[in-house]
């Protein structure tokens, strides 16, 4: 039968279509692209994990249970970090779930060789998780010697081996092969771990209750807030371990979260939000916004020209998520899960 040229062009035509179709789908990696995740510790419950799109159109309170069904993220969820198409999500009752980022379709269980989990980092395909060992939710001095750092092999995903720090552990960042560590609560140093040796270097002193941690050109800046004292931003430059401060005035007591974003630092005290430039010798007194629903600040993060704020609400029952412009406008009001505690965006 002869084809004619009409029906061989249309023919072409379809074809190019649905192969742009295709390429087309192949650009979306998963239901999960192109967003944040809101983490929800989930207080004496199970943690869960929320998501919304970049433009809020698509929404899930419950991520987790909605690609792995009855299977359990863990109490007390934690932290999230990422390594290629995986996320890690740790929890506090001594797991992480290794999950594809884009599809959160469960992948694995790392459930040994850790105790009371914190924070986590990637450098070269290994984890380096903090872990409070014998760490006391009421008494946070307990155990305050015992802390390690888990490193897990990420291709087989297994604790192996521990570091131990002498020392509370609690944020971790990773900068030029070197681990750097808050000791939150009866120290006034900053640890350094040194990842080729396996070995603690000189601690730097930088004071008392140092939390949020953030690296940007060669400086790391830490934020304290510590109880009946000035809160201070803490500069240390990595490559000579100088240190300046910008100490917050009293009306500033009891700084909570800080990120950075765009040459400003951002930061949080009680339910305000307030923003310098990185080389700002002073803080500023004047809120970008001041979020008068919000009960206790739990959740802190700037990002995509958003500012993103979660209230922990009473750790029995859903509560808020609250994302804003630069300028302070609110974009968009969530209710996501019990506690949430961050935020981790997946674009």
């Amino acid at each position: 039968m002869k084809i004619s040229k009409l029906l061989l062009m249309a023919f072409s035509i379809s074809l190019f279509v649905s192969c742009s179709n295709d390429d087309d789908n192949n650009g979306v990696k998963g239901e999960y692209d192109n967003g944040f995740f809101i983490l929800n510790e989930g207080s004496a419950g199970q943690g869960t994990v929320s998501f919304s799109s970049d433009d809020f159109s698509v929404f899930a309170k419950d991520a987790y249970t909605a690609a792995n069904g009855s299977d359990l993220l863990g109490k007390y969820a934690q932290n999230i970090f990422f390594n290629g198409d995986n996320a890690y999500i740790i929890a506090g009752s001594n797991v992480i779930n290794v999950v594809n980022r884009y599809t959160f379709k469960l992948i694995a269980k790392i459930d040994t060789g850790l105790v009371n989990p914190r924070y986590g980092v990637v450098k070269d395909d290994k984890a380096y998780v903090t872990n409070a060992n014998t760490y006391s939710y009421t008494n946070p001095a307990t155990g305050d010697t015992d802390d390690y750092v888990a490193v897990i092999n990420l291709t087989t995903n297994v604790v192996e081996s521990k570091i131990n720090v002498n020392a509370t552990a609690n944020r971790i960042l990773e900068k030029e092969g070197k681990l750097y560590i808050t000791e939150p609560y009866n120290s006034d140093k900053l640890l350094v771990v040194n990842i080729a040796t396996k070995a603690l270097e000189t601690p730097i002193t930088i004071g008392l209750s140092s939390d949020t941690m953030e690296e940007k050109d060669g400086i790391l800046y830490i934020l304290r807030g510590p109880y009946g004292n000035r809160s201070e931003i803490v500069k240390v430059k990595l490559s000579d371990k100088t240190i300046s401060k910008i100490t917050f005035p009293e009306a500033l007591d009891g700084a909570g979260y800080m990120d950075i974003y765009n040459d400003k630092i951002y930061y949080t005290v009680l339910n305000s939000v307030y923003s310098i430039n990185t080389n700002a010798t002073a803080a500023s007194t004047t809120p970008i916004v001041t979020v008068s629903t919000i009960a206790n600040l739990y959740g802190f993060a700037v990002n995509n020209n958003r500012i993103y704020l979660a209230d922990s609400g009473d750790y029995k029952a859903d509560s808020k998520a609250y994302i804003y412009n630069l300028t302070g406008t609110l974009q968009k009001e969530l209710t996501v899960g019990v506690g949430p505690n961050g935020f981790y965006f997946n674009d």
